[in-house]
């Protein structure tokens, strides 16, 4: 028979149990550690309030110790006897202590309680975001930099248009990541927010320290409106969400320029063949999987932030049921997107350039710009330059093409083909990397006095069960080809 913390005025149907239970289970068991943590968190609010005496207080901290190794190993899991995972967790503290177990809800309601396991989730989830788009900017730069003078067409409408280079073309592809990580405070602020003391969604009767428990685990502060938190559902999730989909912008640009430019018909870039898949029938097929998959997987995020927007608009102030249906999407979307970071952050650096090509397909029209531009510089002014150089093309003219040198010498404005000035990325990047250091670290910081042991932040889910990485997601980084 299910376990519930609530009390039932009859007998309830088990097929009504299992309707609203059922699937949830297996997503709450990612949030199992964050259960106890947030456990631990509440229960130093308690003693800090007076509302639970040192010595239960010390028996429910130790007795939440060992709930986390317990997890660890098994011994402690959501059973279909559980409703989820607080009766998981309170079942098992209750059974080992009896007389302390049945204080741990006092002032906490499982709404508040699952808010507070979901922000904790999320944070640690963020920062590995975090981290993972950080790398692949870093590995984006570095490739710019091996491939700055390797000169190559730029394309508008898909046409030959004006000189640029590999160097250029992946430095903007990191600024792009970079833009989108410098938003990362925005996102991070209201999930840095304890729900914690509002339980039901209109606090408590009793005198509940709401900053103590938000110190205890590592939140900024509380989050101040107690009403606001159930009304606040699904909002962090969707700012989540849509900071992913802009990331995943990033990465759909990304795979469709790497899969136009490694076909044979602009033969720019070379696929590494680890990281290219084959055709059952012709032999010769190396096909740009990785990146398709990830462009296809972009959409499939911005599904996910859909199904949220979807789930929460509409609904009255207070807690709905409906809120239950925000985990699925949310867990999905962020694993998705730190798997598609994690992967082409190994893919990018194998990125090999077909420099003579390059050249080849720079012959031509694509060099008439510069020569618009040699006239004017000399004196002519620029609109009878353009018509000049356009009526002597039209007539069959064709100009010498500048050696590459010449070219990259004459685009010197920082930022352009002849100065990627990559410091000013990197210096952008760093910024971004400090900003978040101070919330991973005092998060980093809290769940060790909790947990009573180190734990591993970002990115790592917090070094206990239950972890925000999705199995087999790949190690991020990767070096060069020889």
């Amino acid at each position: 028979m299910t376990r519930t913390l609530w009390r039932p005025a009859g007998g309830v149907d088990p097929g009504m149990i299992e309707y609203t239970a059922g699937e949830d289970r297996a997503l709450d068991a990612r949030l199992l550690p964050w259960d106890i943590l947030g456990s631990l968190g509440h229960v130093e609010g308690l003693r800090v309030s007076g509302l639970l005496s040192p010595g239960d207080a010390d028996l429910l901290r130790a007795g939440l110790r060992d709930a986390i190794a317990a997890a660890g190993s098994g011994e402690l899991a959501i059973g279909p006897e559980h409703e989820d995972v607080h009766t998981a967790v309170e079942a098992w503290l209750t059974e080992r202590l009896p007389d302390a177990g049945p204080r741990l809800h006092t002032g906490r309601s499982r709404n508040d309680q699952v808010a507070c396991d979901l922000r904790l989730w999320t944070k640690d989830a963020l920062l590995a975001l975090h981290a993972a788009a950080a790398a692949l900017a870093d590995a984006l730069l570095d490739w710019a930099e091996r491939h700055a003078d390797a000169l190559w067409p730029g394309y508008t409408h898909q046409r030959r248009a004006m000189v640029s280079s590999a160097g250029l073309w992946a430095a903007a592809h990191a600024e792009g990541i970079v833009d989108t990580l410098e938003a990362f405070p925005a996102v991070w602020a209201p999930v840095d927010r304890s729900p914690l003391g509002s339980a039901a969604g209109y606090g408590a009767p009793l005198p509940l320290d709401r900053e103590a428990a938000a110190r205890a685990l590592g939140f900024a502060e509380p989050e101040h409106n107690v009403a606001a938190v159930q009304n606040g559902r699904g909002k962090v999730e969707a700012a989540a969400l849509f900071w992913c989909v802009q990331l995943g912008h990033d990465l759909a640009r990304l795979s469709t320029d790497a899969i136009a430019f490694s076909a044979e018909e602009y033969g720019l870039l070379h696929l590494p063949p680890e990281f290219a898949t084959g055709s059952s029938i012709m032999p010769q097929k190396q096909n740009p999987d990785l990146f398709e998959l990830t462009r296809a997987r972009v959409g499939a995020v911005e599904g996910d932030l859909a199904a949220v927007l979807r789930i929460r608009s509409g609904l009255g102030s207070g807690y709905h049921r409906d809120f239950q249906a925000l985990k699925e999407p949310l867990f999905r979307g962020l694993d998705r997107t730190l798997a598609m970071l994690g992967m082409m952050a190994r893919a990018v650096p194998r990125l090999e350039v077909d420099r003579e090509r390059g050249w080849e397909l720079l012959q031509g029209d694509a060099l008439v710009t510069d020569e618009a531009m040699r006239r004017a510089e000399a004196g002519t002014a620029f609109r009878e330059a353009y018509a000049a150089v356009a009526a002597e093309l039209a007539a069959g003219a064709r100009f010498p093409a500048p050696s590459p040198e010449s070219i990259l010498a004459r685009r010197r404005s920082a930022g352009g083909v002849g100065d990627l000035d990559l410091a000013a990325p990197r210096a952008r990047l760093a910024a971004c990397r400090a900003a978040a250091i101070e919330g991973a670290e005092r998060f980093a910081r809290a769940l060790e006095r909790l947990a009573g042991r180190p734990v591993a932040v970002p990115g790592g889910g917090a070094g206990l069960p239950g972890a925000s990485t999705p199995p087999g997601t790949p190690p991020l980084g990767g070096g060069d080809r020889p």
